[in-house]
């Protein structure tokens, strides 16, 4: 979403700095009345000024970086002659408005295709997951497995708990790990996501689960990490919970 927020920013700046730079340029002309004037214009116009071939290049690239992604089939010839239209003054067949409600009206269609079949990919996983032996479902939807089992006490919501996990989408990507960092995690269970803080209620100290984390109990349609974790993502964590404490209120005071 900040992409393709970025790309319509990054195109109204061009376009708008482009206008307004024609809008200067009328007003000069408008106050220089010169004999050579048209003289000079002609002369002008029938020049033609090289551009700068790397800068160029690095304004398309930025673009279409931005652009790649989005689902969309485009002409480039009339890309193209948007551009030029828009550069050289040239009349258009739309104003800009009308321009930038058309690409959000695209876009936010693009949008809704996705987040449809991300959220099919989702449902589709925990269906095929939950069959698999040794997976067990939970009323919120939440699925996990016993790696270790272990007869000790179990953590409250209101407990905090220390552990040891990794964290890794379905396609084994980890996105976080305590092992990495090689110093084991701490932290009320009410204060974390809701798979969490379900999860960990279920286990024993000594004992090591993996939970299936649904989009709903997770980072829902936003994602979380600045992308790493995409919208309507399954989150598996490998958890071993090493210890229990009471949690301190100075540490996290109402409205944390």
């Amino acid at each position: 979403m900040k992409r393709i927020l970025f790309a319509i920013f990054f195109a109204v700046v061009v376009l708008c700095a482009c206008n307004a730079g024609g809008s200067k340029d009328d007003e000069v002309s408008n106050q220089t009345e010169t004999v050579n004037s048209a003289a000079a214009q002609e002369a002008a116009s029938n020049e033609e000024i090289p551009g700068d071939k790397d800068l160029s290049y690095a304004f398309g690239l930025a673009l279409g970086t931005d652009l790649k992604n989005f689902g969309i089939n485009y002409d480039y010839d009339e890309f193209m002659k948007g551009f030029k239209d828009t550069i050289e003054g040239l009349n258009s067949r739309m104003t800009l408005e009308e321009a930038m409600m058309k690409i959000q009206l695209e876009l936010n269609a693009v949008m809704e295709k996705q987040m449809a079949e991300l959220m099919e990919r989702e449902t589709a996983f925990f269906a095929e997951n939950g069959v698999k032996p040794g997976i067990m479902t939970t009323a919120s939807g939440l699925q996990y497995e016993i790696i270790t089992p272990a007869d000790g006490p179990k953590p409250t919501a209101e407990q905090t708990v220390v552990v040891n996990y990794t964290g890794s989408l379905t396609d084994g990507t980890v996105f976080d790990s305590s092992y990495e960092r090689n110093q084991p995690a701490e932290f009320p269970l009410n204060f974390v996501i809701p798979g969490w803080t379900e999860g960990m209620q279920l286990m024993s100290v000594g004992s090591k689960y993996r939970l299936y984390v649904p989009s709903n109990l997770g980072y829902g349609p936003q994602g979380a990490g600045n992308g790493l974790i995409p919208p309507f993502a399954p989150l598996i964590f490998e958890v071993e919970l090493l210890e229990i404490k009471e949690t301190d209120p100075a540490m996290f005071p109402p409205g944390y």
